[in-house]
């Protein structure tokens, strides 16, 4: 009964490696919710793909299990599994239709009536229409919906996605997005998208791992990833963020009241015990961009908050929705800050200006200042 109702995708203790002496995993732990849609995220080459073809049974495990439930399919041919596949390529058939395409699958396992389950598949994917039209006489992001149906038909218990939307332009991924989380709802089945896309990880999924150098640097929710980064590589990897040194001070109170305080260049701040990711006195304080909030000096500040005075505006760039501003400080360092253009300003602060910088220390984390500050910058 136990085997019926968890369907959790396990990975224990997870390795490859290759004749050639290189690790692309090395000992990866992870568990994937049955149900759930689930993002390995990571720059190229850090494992993620290998990861993904080990579960397909495309790849085998150098060492480690691999099991759905209570079973083990290590060691199983890729269609004795109960997973199938979606590529970036599609690897559709060019000479049949998009339903002949999509009921290949149940033909080979034999099945006679095909009808109803393949209307049903392209009802859920919006293909209906299409049904007996050529793959070539589709657009990029039909024909990926092509290939999610055609996986889709066989209802494999987990279905792996390897950066199924990096060949459409932006517009059309992003109206995928939200097209592939409206299908994974409503089958229910566990998706496990591999990408290289902050974004696409962030907009879909409800647990993502970060992978870097063939492991797993974090894991949990978008929003916990993205506010609570545990080290550098992530807090850098997830968007951008200020990394500024400081040094602790001690501790006080305690339980979920707990905080430690720090001393950054000459300002005191209390940060959450559990913002804080290290036991060094030495820190990296971490601040999201849009968390920082300017001024110019001649004019009061608004909200509370920890604050600096006599930062200049180095340099801005007007995007339409924000606008981001380089802020260089008293101490040299360059912070970022990205202001929402609400149109409450009433104009942008010009370059040169003299400003304060506020900050709200209940947003902000604490990382060992020994990892690189650079780490996850400009990774794809």
């Amino acid at each position: 009964m136990a085997d019926e109702v968890n369907r959790d995708l396990r990975l224990e203790g997870l390795r490859k490696r290759y004749p050639n002496g290189f690790v692309a995993v090395e000992n990866l732990d992870l568990v994937v919710p049955s149900g759930s849609f689930f993002a390995l995220l990571g720059p190229s080459g850090c494992g993620k793909t290998t990861t993904l073809r080990m579960v397909a049974g495309l790849e085998d495990a150098t060492k480690g299990t691999i099991s759905i439930g209570d079973t083990d399919i290590t060691h199983e041919k890729p269609y004795r599994r109960p997973v199938n596949t979606v590529f970036q390529n599609y690897a559709l058939f060019p000479h049949l239709t998009i339903m002949e395409n999509v009921e290949f699958g149940l033909k080979r396992k034999g099945v006679k009536e095909t009808q109803v389950p393949v209307h049903e598949i392209l009802a859920l994917t919006e293909l209906e229409a299409q049904a007996n039209k050529k793959p070539a006489q589709l657009s990029g992001g039909q024909q990926q919906r092509v290939a999610l149906a055609r996986a889709l038909i066989n209802r494999p218990e987990v279905l792996l996605l390897d950066e199924p939307l990096g060949a459409l332009d932006m517009k059309l991924r992003r109206s995928m997005q939200i097209e592939l989380k409206r299908i994974q709802s409503e089958v229910g089945i566990t998706f496990v998208h591999v990408t290289h896309d902050q974004e696409e990880a962030m907009t879909m999924a409800d647990f993502v791992a970060v992978m870097n150098a063939g492991e797993i640097e974090q894991l949990g929710s978008p929003y916990e990833l993205y506010t609570n980064p545990r080290t550098t590589f992530v807090a850098n990897f997830l968007g951008r963020t200020n990394l500024i040194r400081g040094r602790v001070l001690g501790r006080e109170g305690s339980g979920a009241d707990e905080m430690v305080k720090v001393d950054m260049y000459g300002t005191t701040v209390s940060i959450k015990a559990g913002r804080v990711h290290t036991t060094s006195p030495d820190v990296w304080i971490g601040i999201r961009p849009e968390k920082v909030i300017i001024q110019p000096q001649d004019k009061p500040m608004d909200g509370l908050g920890a604050h600096f005075s006599e930062a200049v505006v180095s340099d801005r760039n007007y995007t339409g929705v924000s606008t981001d501003y380089t802020l260089t400080m008293p101490w040299g360092q360059n912070l970022v800050c990205f202001e929402q253009n609400t149109g409450r300003r009433g104009g942008l602060v010009t370059v040169g200006t003299k400003v304060d910088v506020l900050w709200r220390p209940e947003f902000a984390f604490l990382l060992d200042s020994s990892q690189d500050a650079e780490a996850g910058i400009g990774e794809d």
